[in-house]
């Protein structure tokens, strides 16, 4: 099982947010918007929660971007 501490996952929370960040949205906000806690977004954001492809296509929505270009910008930085 890989873990959450990986360098490949680091690369995907610092994209998601900078991506928060750049909209201009705070944890809070975004819990908000994905009708979660704030430790939701927090959790993932420092690592200590693994996203399931749902989760990331819900959050990439919720901050305003589309899921596939954010996922090829990830992509690029693997």
């Amino acid at each position: 099982m890989t873990s959450v501490h990986n360098d490949a996952y680091r690369v995907v929370t610092k994209a998601l947010k900078h991506a928060r960040e750049q909209a201009g949205l705070t944890q809070q906000d975004l819990a908000k918007r994905l009708n979660r806690p704030q430790s939701f977004v927090a959790k993932y954001e420092l690592g200590e929660r693994r996203l399931d492809l749902v989760e990331f296509v819900t959050i990439a929505q919720a901050i305003g971007l589309n899921p596939t270009r954010l996922f090829s910008r990830i992509l690029k930085d693997l």
